[in-house]
């Protein structure tokens, strides 16, 4: 009786740790079904085929966005009606001595009716340049083809770094994609930013940056953005990411959206997968650069300010050349003061 106890006591112990065995895995099960019903962030574009090297134009002044206004006239001294307003003459009676007009003589059609100026505001609106329906048509027109710029890669870590480097923009229709790699000899990282183009500029959805056991995101709703932590912030106007802001900033400088010259500066909010903080480069000089196969290029150099809560030491300078798309032909990353990558653009390519 004794041993059949025990047996009993140990089918129970036995009955009880399968229970929480199967229970255990349900739960996993059931996290697993969660991670997978999950979009994922990124949803890649096709490659594309490149079939032509961009070669340095001549640019004399950095374009910039130009009103025109029309001159106003001088006043006269006897003010003259609209011709639009001015009312048809009322014909005279016929007098008795006035000979009647001949039979054949030619009536004269009564002048349009004249379009109220409310309607002639409406129709001037729509058609102008500035106008959403003229800057939705345009929109993607004036983004570059697709590109991508290949740099020669140098720096130094606990010695001197090299390898290459890439920043690939493309488009499909209103959808684009801006990829960043970096590939040095015992790092590769990458960047990737996608989302629409719209009027304003890039509008991007979802941005991930990746290296070797290591991936962090974010999602960029049209109300909140998703930080990798899970946190949800306030998207704010015009926000960019760490991938799309060069795209960005070269089609705004290119579209004279900013006007690119010394003393200037370009602000914008930019998401990370740590925080959204606002940044702001300033435009500090204006050299030329030794191109390892361009030659001598003239570019602007930008330099950001401090942020207000930094959660790291890294900041990246950029040169931009208006001689090639306004394009950023020299990036500069510093990590700290220990450390550094510079890249050289070594040719562009593009469809």
């Amino acid at each position: 009786m004794a041993g059949l106890a025990r047996l009993s006591h140990t089918g129970r112990r036995l009955l009880a740790l399968l229970v929480a065995v199967l229970v255990f895995h349900g739960l996993v099960l059931q996290w697993l079904a969660r991670e997978l019903e999950s979009p994922p962030r990124l949803r890649p574009l096709a490659a594309p085929m490149f079939t032509r090297l961009l070669r340095p134009e001549t640019v004399t002044v950095p374009p910039q966005a130009v009103v025109h206004v029309a001159p106003r006239p001088k006043p006269r001294r006897v003010a003259v009606a609209a011709i639009d307003n001015k009312p048809a003459p009322v014909p005279a009676a016929p007098s008795a001595s006035a000979p009647a007009p001949p039979a054949s003589s030619p009536v004269t059609p009564p002048p349009p009716e004249p379009v109220p100026p409310a309607a002639q505001e409406t129709v001037a609106a729509a058609n102008a340049p500035g106008s959403p329906a003229s800057a939705a048509v345009g929109a993607l027109d004036s983004w570059p083809a697709d590109t991508r710029l290949n740099y020669r890669l140098g720096g130094y870590w606990r010695g001197d770094l090299h390898g290459n480097a890439r920043v690939q923009w493309q488009r499909q229709e209103g959808n684009y994609q801006t990829r960043v790699e970096i590939d040095l000899t015992v790092l590769s990282v990458s960047m990737t930013s996608q989302g629409e183009v719209t009027p304003q500029g890039l509008a991007p959805k979802a941005y991930e940056e990746s290296q070797p056991n290591r991936t962090r995101g974010v999602r960029l709703g049209a109300e909140a953005i998703v930080l990798h932590d899970g946190r949800n912030v306030p998207r704010p106007a015009g926000v960019q990411d760490t991938a799309s802001q060069f795209v960005e900033l070269s089609h705004r400088f290119s579209s004279g959206q900013e006007t690119l010259e010394v003393g200037r500066s370009v602000s914008f909010w930019m998401a990370r997968p740590g925080a959204v903080d606002l940044w702001t480069y300033d435009v500090v000089a204006r050299e030329t650069l030794q191109l390892p196969e361009l030659g001598p290029i003239e570019a602007f150099h930008l330099k950001p300010r401090p942020i207000a809560n930094p959660r790291g030491n890294i900041t990246a300078e950029m040169w931009f050349a208006p001689s090639l798309q306004y394009l950023p032909v020299r990036i500069r990353v510093k990590m700290g003061d220990e450390a550094h990558l510079d890249l050289m653009v070594l040719k562009i390519e593009q469809r």
